[in-house]
């Protein structure tokens, strides 16, 4: 089309990405906007990142540093910026219903980073899920080796790691659209328009990349947080009479939760993903208004946490009741103990349990 008086080149709004018959199952995918983005969304998120705050605040105090909960303070993190991400999406969608030019223009310009975002925050997530898992195995079905294994320092370190790496396995998300102005043939108004870039109209690429990235952020997890939680249930069963570990139990109980949900919400992500290769933007509005769905399953799942860790963790539900309360009292004042810290007692108690039959002997001979 002609050069405006801005110097910006428009062209006709051709949807040349998306799939063929875009106007199929419009309604279906329009209704599915509407549940999720505009009632949905904001009766998770809001609530949701809330809670995440309160939990960073919460095991940021100083009874609440254990190796654990560096893990639980960098997934707090990650699933405060997926739901800051959704919260964005939620006021798109407010745009959209009240000035459409806004919320074409907000669509635009923020989907290709918004998607980015999503992609790390979700990779993010996956891991440190698995981190702690991995740690929780580690306690429970090999003690001996928990004091040398698991430390504050090494989960931070680890969270470090995580970010790092799951950033840079997302980076490419970053270049997967691109925005055009282009004039809408049936309004004759400028409009902007989302569109893939030229490395992801090469299938070569995009297979590859797309296997490698569901297989890391969804499948692999799965297998290895499912393997796991089996492990650690077949462990806390068999120890399940001795009270001494009471303590550590609810901890563990409290991580298979969070995993269970974390599995539960992000299967059927990982199944449009991967097994039906679906995708976001460029799809068709079925596949976009199921999608709709499944990502709001992922918000359910980094909004859920804070409400579980009050339910299952009785240390984190006293340090944030006093936390918000003011209460000074030393007597309620809590501390939840690392594992280093277990294991140290637990030697001391055995260390004094086998020295009881000598002291009895020399008593007998005196």
């Amino acid at each position: 089309m002609a050069l405006n008086s801005t110097g910006i080149n428009f062209t006709l709004c051709m949807s040349e990405d998306e799939e063929p018959h875009h106007e199929a199952h419009q309604e279906f995918y329009e209704v599915s906007r509407m549940i999720t983005g505009l009632i949905l969304y904001p009766c998770i998120c809001f609530p949701g990142l809330l809670g995440n705050i309160l939990t960073i605040i919460v095991l940021s105090q100083t009874n609440m540093r254990t190796s654990t909960n560096a893990f639980l303070s960098a997934l707090a993190v990650a699933d405060g910026i997926k739901l800051i991400n959704d919260i964005l999406y939620f006021l798109v969608i407010v745009f959209y219903k009240t000035d459409t030019t806004i919320g074409n223009r907000a669509y635009g310009y923020l989907y290709p980073y918004a998607h980015f975002i999503f992609n790390m925050s979700v990779c993010v997530s996956s891991w440190l899920t698995v981190s702690v898992a991995v740690e929780r195995y580690i306690l429970v079905c090999h003690p001996t080796r928990a004091r040398n294994v698991c430390s504050r320092k090494r989960a931070v370190y680890t969270c470090i790691a995580v970010y790092v790496v799951m950033t840079a396995l997302a980076l490419p998300s970053a270049l997967r659209y691109r925005t055009i102005w282009c004039l809408d043939p049936e309004t004759n108004v400028s409009m902007i328009h989302v569109m893939l870039t030229d490395m992801w109209k090469n299938q070569t690429f995009v297979i590859t990349y797309t296997w490698a990235q569901n297989l890391i952020r969804s499948i692999i997890p799965l297998i290895v947080l499912v393997a796991l939680n089996m492990c650690i249930i077949g462990a806390l069963r068999k120890t399940r009479a001795n009270k001494r570990n009471n303590s550590r139990h609810r901890v563990t109980v409290m991580m298979i939760m969070v995993i269970v949900v974390f599995m539960v919400c992000i299967t059927p992500d990982a199944i449009m993903s991967t097994v039906f290769g679906f995708g976001y933007h460029e799809a068709g509005n079925l596949v976009k208004g199921v999608r709709e769905f499944t990502d709001t399953l992922l918000a359910l799942n980094a909004a859920s946490n804070f409400v579980i860790y009050c339910l299952f963790n009785k240390v984190f539900k006293n340090s944030f009741t006093n936390l918000c309360c003011q209460v000074k009292s030393p007597n309620k004042f809590q501390t939840e103990m690392d594992e280093s810290q277990y294991r140290r007692l637990s030697e001391a108690k055995s260390a004094l349990t086998s020295a009881e039959p000598k002291t009895t002997v020399i008593k007998t001979v005196n």
